[in-house]
């Protein structure tokens, strides 16, 4: 008895197309021990099992497959595919799990043949040529004649070769009916080749002919030559391209495409991601990895050739861009450093530096830059650029740090204020480690930091100790110290303004004062008139020179002219007034 565990299967199991293939699987357990698990798989194109069943003692698991619809298992676990095709011829593998007995594996090849038809008669008919066209020609008198031309020459029966059978009907009405078939070997070659029926017929004591319109024949053959090209060209792809390979068969009908990429020592399929029943496999942003060759097999499923066509695919890419700095320690202002750019790519590059804004400072991969200050621009870009490969190109920014004490740049000094105004002060810096920013007043500091630059602003209400001490601003970091004095300064103008404002008032008042000495001078004097109502006469010549003549109009005179008195202050009568 055997020791070990031991699977038997037939080497090879044969069935003809449409019927029913039965895989025996038998295996010995020693001991007469219990099976784990047993499997099924076949072996695809590129030579990965794919399992069909898995079965354990809790039941049966069929996995999901295009052989799903067609498969059972008997009662001792054998394999069955139902309604075979002529796909299906593959290696089928029996797996069995035994416990500590370990685990076994066989195989059987699957053919599938397609039977001829077993009739003589059925096949004497099928060694004849096929049927190119028929022709036909009713109504005619007399009876009319058909040839036939390929391509315009007129072809001529030969045994075993062409053949033209016609047939001549007389009808009823006297005229004829004449058809004629037209059979004929074809090749690949005939893929291109018209043909067309000519009538000859007799008319007025002349032969004529009239031609049918001429007819292509669909011509089924298998492929001979397969392409498989990259698009666009391999030489001009570059990482982040879409790329397109294209799989080209002369047959008719095409046959079926199936795609692989070459992986170390095996073939990984890409069919799935190919367009179905195209030739065409489209790869989306390439990089690096999609290096490598691909191949394209195509399979007629009429005799069941195959053809491959292989093809390399170069993606050109740029990686590694990087910037050395020399010297790399600490820059100070006015110091001097080269930058130098590299990179890798499998082509020839080219290189260029750019400063912040964009524009070019230099052609090659080195850029020197001498008596470095804060106000300069420390930031610059290296450009890589591949000239075989349009578009291809890549870029590396790097910061220069450039070290130093504080220097302010801007203050607010001198600054015209006026009392109890609220005011900013603002002192604007450059320095590189960033500084800080101190004020020798109290305020609300406002601070704002855009690179090495730094404004602070203090919001303060000027008062008469302000004025006279003024403010002072402090920038330091660790390498040193700036300071600068605000000056505040009154605004004369202001102070004359209101200067003048009240020299106009004591002006007005005193100009109201004496109008009004004025006037009551010349009410006691009697030369201004007394009334709401009258006017003065100063042309009368009967009037005295110190007497007021009043032209009074109103009723009541006696209450008027008791308001009135003479230059001598005297009273008098309402008739003299």
């Amino acid at each position: 008895a055997a020791s070990k565990l031991e699977i038997s299967m037939p080497p090879v199991v044969e069935v003809v197309v449409g019927g029913t293939a039965r895989i025996e699987c038998n295996f010995y357990i020693p001991e007469n021990a219990s099976y784990t698990y047993i499997d099924w798989f076949y072996v695809d194109r590129s030579n990965k099992q794919v399992r069909l069943y898995h079965i354990t003692a809790n039941g049966v698991l069929e996995d999901d497959t295009d052989y799903k619809k067609r498969l059972s298992l008997g009662e001792d676990k054998a394999l069955s595919i139902s309604e075979v095709t002529l796909q299906d011829p593959k290696t089928f593998m029996c797996q069995v799990g035994a416990g500590s007995y370990g685990v076994g594996e066989n195989s059987t090849e699957l053919r599938v043949y397609r039977r001829l038809p077993a009739n003589p008669g059925l096949c004497s008919q099928l060694s004849l040529p096929p049927q190119i066209a028929k022709c036909m020609s009713k109504n005619s008198f007399p009876a009319p004649n058909i040839t036939w031309h390929k391509n315009g020459e007129q072809l001529h029966a030969r045994e075993n070769q062409v053949t033209m059978p016609s047939t001549l009907t007389r009808e009823s009405s006297g005229l004829y009916t004449v058809s004629s078939a037209l059979y004929a070997p074809v090749t690949r070659e005939d893929r291109h080749s018209r043909y067309h029926c000519t009538v000859h017929y007799w008319l007025q004591g002349q032969r004529r002919s009239l031609d049918s319109q001429p007819v292509q024949v669909n011509i089924f053959y298998p492929a001979e030559n397969l392409k498989l090209k990259v698009m666009p060209s391999s030489t001009l792809v570059k990482e982040g391209d879409n790329v397109t390979l294209v799989c080209e068969a002369d047959g008719n009908p095409q046959p079926v495409f199936s795609f692989f990429k070459k992986n170390l020592d095996e073939w990984q399929d890409l069919t799935p991601l190919a367009e179905p029943d195209s030739g065409i496999l489209r790869l989306h942003d390439v990089n690096k990895t999609s290096n490598g060759t691909y191949r394209c097999q195509s399979l007629d499923l009429d005799d069941m050739s195959q053809i491959e066509e292989d093809v390399d695919l170069v993606v050109n890419y740029i990686e590694g861009v990087h910037v050395k700095m020399e010297p790399s320690s600490t820059l100070r202002e006015g110091d001097s450093v080269t930058l130098s750019c590299d990179a890798y790519s499998p082509v020839g590059l080219k290189y260029q530096w750019r400063d912040d804004k964009g524009k070019k400072l230099v052609e090659g991969n080195q850029l020197f830059l001498k008596n470095l200050t804060f106000e300069k621009s420390n930031t610059f870009s290296c450009k890589v650029m591949a000239p075989s490969v349009p578009g291809l190109e890549q870029s590396k920014k790097v910061s220069v740090a450039v070290e130093g004490k504080p220097r302010i740049v801007a203050i607010s000094s001198p600054l015209y204020v006026r009392q109890d105004e609220v005011i900013n002060l603002t002192c604007k810096a450059i320095a590189f480690p960033p500084p800080t920013v101190q004020w020798s007043i109290n305020g609300t500091a406002h601070e704002f930091v855009d690179n090495q630059h730094i404004a602070s602003n203090l919001t303060v209400r000027v008062s008469h100790e302000l004025v006279k001490a003024g403010a002072m601003c402090r920038v330091s970091n660790r390498l040193g110290v700036s300071e600068e004095h605000i000056q505040l300064l009154m605004d004369q103008k202001s102070a004359e303004s209101q200067g003048v404002i009240i020299v106009a008032i004591i002006v007005a008042i005193l100009v109201v004062a004496v109008l009004g000495a004025v006037i009551y001078f010349l009410h006691k004097k009697g030369k201004i008139p007394c009334g709401r109502a009258g006017k003065q006469d100063i042309t009368k010549p009967e009037a005295r020179k110190d007497k007021i003549v009043v032209e009074v109009k109103s009723d009541k005179l006696s209450e008027e002219a008791g308001l009135l008195q003479g230059a001598n202050g005297e009273k008098r009568a309402a008739a003299d007034q």
